[in-house]
Order: C-alpha cells, then structure tokens, then sequence
C-alpha cells in the first residue's frame, strides 16, 4: 500500500492552523479539563484537531485505520488494532498538552505511519516555527523548513557522561524510586523535562540533547520520534534492551546517540527501574 508523508504533515499544519493556534492563549476554562491528573489535561483545541485530521484522513488515505489520542480515549480497542493493520496513522494532535493550555509556547503536533507493525514514517510539526521534522524508514531523517528547504539530521556524537545533555519523564515513578533516579542524574551536565515529547525528540533527532528517558509508552508519544531518532543515525530500545514496536505500551524507553552510550545511560537509570 503506497503512502504520502507529505500528504500527511499538509494534513497536520492545516489542522494546527485552523484549530489549534487561533485557540492557543484563547482558551476558556471550560475548555480545558483533566485526564488523569492536574498535568494530564485534554482542551477543546485537542478534540478539534483530532476531529480535523481524522476528516482528512479519511479522505486522503481511505483504508487506512485512524488511531488518534483521544480516538483511544473514546475507544481503547483501537490500540489493539495497530499491530495487524495494513497501514495505521497515530496522531497526537496536541503534543504538550499541559504547555498549550498554560500558554507555554512548546508543543507540537506528531503522526506516526505504521505498516503490518512496522513504523515507516513519522513527523512532528512545531506549529510556531511552522516546520516540520519528517522520517521515512530507510530513507532519513529531515527537518523541512517552511519554505521546503530539506536539512538532514543527525543525532549528537557520544560523549562522556559527565558532558551528557538529557531529558526524561519522571513523574511516573514512585516517590522514592524518583528521588534515586535524580540523584544518578546528577552525574550528567543537564537533565531536563520540556512536559512535551514533541520537542525533546525534535531537540534528539537534531543532536541538541544525547539521550531521552519514558517510562510510559503510548503510541501516539514515541512512535513518530524513535523513528527520527533512529534515522538520524541514534539508538532506540526498551528499558529490556528490546526493540520498542508500535504494539508497546509499557516497559520504558531509552534513546542515545549509539549502543554503548544507551548502555552508560540505562546503568544510571538503575536497575530498579524496569517499567
């Protein structure tokens, strides 16, 4: 089944454009509401998107199945669809949520092509740059500017752990699991979290931060990134050491520029931590 990615990231900028940068800064409060928690959030500029994209979609790749965000929030079923479907299309329509509807200026917009559980392509669309960052399975990873302009990426070279740059989420695990983790984390020059996976996987892909740590998988978080990551030359696994498949939904994921600096990092997150 043959498939355009360009036809996909013009889908995700038109819905940015139209349903979710005339909203950003102009929500009212019952346009936000909560998931899960205070920084779980889900607004009004999510579920249009969403509505917007799957419209699209639908009619650019009909035989396609749809999964979206809240789609799955509606209908958990679809995520067991993905892995025997022939093509597949996960959508995050507002990645970065919490910062959306703070008024925080980083979030972005992510779909992942996925084929008979492979992931082939992947973008994440910066809606205030108005760029994109694009990976087709064998063929690259690319940062596309607005005006066309193709840049390809490369991921950081190796370095030492203590010149090591790196984010995570840590805000799963237990209270004193997470104390034990930030205080390995100590050893590297910077560990940060942008509340966005959007941008810390676009700051990767890019080479800007070495290495990225999730304890939560879901699709529509990991799939278009891990394929950046690993087409711009970076290594993605599991917290096991396995490959990280469309189908994962849980045991943790850990990206670094090669096998050895992911080794370094996955002894610093500790053995403990398994996801």
């Amino acid at each position: 089944m043959t498939f355009d990615i360009d036809t996909l990231a013009t889908i995700l900028r038109d819905a940015a454009k139209a349903e979710v940068m005339p909203r950003f800064r102009r929500l009212d409060e019952g346009d936000i509401r909560e998931k899960t928690s205070a920084i779980d959030l889900v607004t009004e500029a999510d579920e249009s998107a969403e509505r917007f994209i799957k419209a699209a979609c639908s009619g650019a790749f009909p035989d396609a199945l749809f999964v979206g965000e809240e789609s799955v929030a509606a209908d958990p079923a679809l995520l067991r669809k993905i892995g025997d479907a022939d093509l597949s299309i996960i959508v995050d329509p507002i990645d970065g949520t919490a910062n959306f509807a703070m008024g925080v200026p980083l979030f972005g917009v992510m779909a992942a092509v996925v084929s008979k559980g492979q992931t082939i392509g992947g973008i994440i669309y910066d809606p205030l740059g108005d760029d994109f960052m694009i990976a087709e399975r064998g063929a690259g990873s690319f940062l596309v500017r607005p005006n066309g302009e193709r840049q390809r990426l490369q991921v950081a070279a190796p370095a030492p752990v203590e010149e090591l740059f790196g984010v995570a989420s840590s805000s799963f695990l237990p209270r004193e699991e997470r104390r034990q983790l930030l205080q390995r984390m100590a050893e590297i020059r910077v560990f940060a979290n942008y509340r966005t996976a959007a941008h810390e996987y676009r700051l990767a892909a890019s080479g800007h931060v070495h290495f990225q740590f999730y304890l939560k998988l879901m699709p529509w978080d990991h799939l278009a990134g891990s394929l950046l990551i690993e087409e711009a030359g970076g290594y993605v696994r599991k917290l096991d050491g396995s490959p990280y498949l469309p189908t994962d939904v849980d045991g943790g994921l850990l990206t670094a520029p090669d096998a050895a600096t992911w080794k370094a990092v996955r002894e610093l997150v500790g053995p403990e931590i398994t996801a």
